[in-house]
């Protein structure tokens, strides 16, 4: 231990430097919960279905909900049924034993169902790929509206994408 601690009063913080301030610029609330009533004509409901995930995508989605984010300040909520929920934020490479129910949440989801497949493997299989065990993307299941790569994204880009999903219901693609 005392070995250690001489390395790192010797070595310094070994950290890399702060993002800039741009970084950390925070959502106009306000804007963000207007569009999605105006669009929506209530709050967003998004069900997240962990469909065989390592959980790396689970734990930025959960960062969302802190205080710096505030998910559920901008209108944004998640549910338990996908009966109540208007998106699918599916996370994962598609296992096989995951494959029908994931199909059969689909089909509960009431329309007009959003659908994004979240991270590498959720957009196309990431080191899984498609195997015995694995269907892969979710796009192999079942249809998907957006893809959010990064192997986990970010909770900003995870917030940015579910935004853009939003939208296409207003101009469909």
């Amino acid at each position: 231990m005392l070995k250690m601690f001489r390395s790192i009063v010797r070595g310094g913080i070994a950290t890399e430097a702060p993002p800039g301030e741009s970084h950390f610029a925070v959502p106009d609330e306000g804007r963000i919960r207007s569009e999605l009533v105006g669009i929506l004509g209530r709050a967003l409901a998004i069900r997240q279905v962990d469909a065989g995930s390592c959980n790396g995508c689970e734990l930025e989605i959960h960062a969302l909900g802190n205080p710096y984010y505030n998910i559920e300040g901008l209108g944004i909520r998640f549910v338990a049924s996908p009966r109540h929920a208007d998106m699918l934020l599916v996370t994962g490479p598609v296992s096989r034993n995951m494959a029908r129910a994931l199909r059969r949440t689909y089909e509960a989801t009431p329309e007009p169902r959003l659908v994004v497949a979240v991270g590498e493997c959720g957009c196309n299989g990431g080191i899984f790929g498609q195997s015995y065990a694995s269907c892969g993307a979710v796009a192999n299941v079942i249809p998907v509206d957006l893809a959010i790569p990064g192997c986990p994204p970010t909770p900003r880009a995870l917030l940015e994408g579910i935004l853009a999903a939003v939208r296409r219901v207003r101009t469909p693609a």
